[in-house]
């Protein structure tokens, strides 16, 4: 979609045209669900938080500024709005706050070239407050001081999350690596060892994937 047919649609949604409405919809369903799965436990969840999300678009659109990005300003509503949804609707339970987390480092993350719907499944599986602190850090790329502003939880306490939800990873991404390697043993098939994959490789996997451009 062109800058002009983009900027129509806009200007017709500043109007509440029910047609650019659901065409801006139909054109950015597909970036703004990949965010809010992100953040979702399933697809029904980030569907619903999706909604709400366009809702808080056709209701603020006449505050965008036309010579910005437009899927900047989208991809952050669809994220503070799942984050609202957290804090509304689940207990987030977040760890105590450490004073040796402040030492913990991103640490290395081990990968098999798992393909986007298969990382994507394993982040789901993440408690929900070791989920949204490795996506907004690993993922959308926030400070541990901004993160802490966002969540009302201390740097030290996201560091924790943070460490906790890459050694969790970890240890799925490995048991997924055990199973592909039994059962390529078993088809007499040559099987490649698993490499070592740091947290901006694991970011710019996601960003490859689509989820963010």
């Amino acid at each position: 979609m062109g800058d002009e047919e983009l900027h129509q649609l806009i200007r017709g949604c500043v109007k509440q045209d029910r047609k650019c409405q659901k065409m801006l919809y139909k054109a950015f369903y597909g970036f703004s669900m990949g965010i809010c799965l992100r953040y979702a436990n399933n697809r029904d969840e980030a569907a619903e938080v999706m909604n709400q999300g366009f809702y808080k678009v056709y209701t603020h659109i006449e505050r965008f500024d036309m010579t910005r990005p437009f899927k900047a300003w989208l991809g952050r509503i669809m994220m503070n709005v799942s984050i609202d949804y957290y804090r509304a609707n689940l207990k987030m339970a977040y760890t105590d706050d450490l004073d040796k987390a402040e030492h913990l480092t991103d640490g290395e993350l081990v990968d098999r070239n798992l393909n986007y719907e298969d990382l994507l499944r394993m982040v789901q599986q993440l408690p929900q407050a070791y989920r949204t602190v490795f996506n907004l850090f690993a993922i959308d790329g926030y400070s541990h001081e901004e993160i802490g502003d966002m969540l009302n939880i201390s740097p030290g306490t996201s560091k924790s999350n943070l460490h906790k939800a890459r050694q969790k990873l970890k240890t799925m991404i490995l048991k997924a690596d055990d199973a592909a390697n039994s059962q390529n043993y078993n088809r007499g098939m040559d099987y490649n060892p698993i490499v070592a994959m740091c947290g901006s490789d694991i970011k710019n996997a996601f960003f490859n994937n689509g989820i963010r451009k």
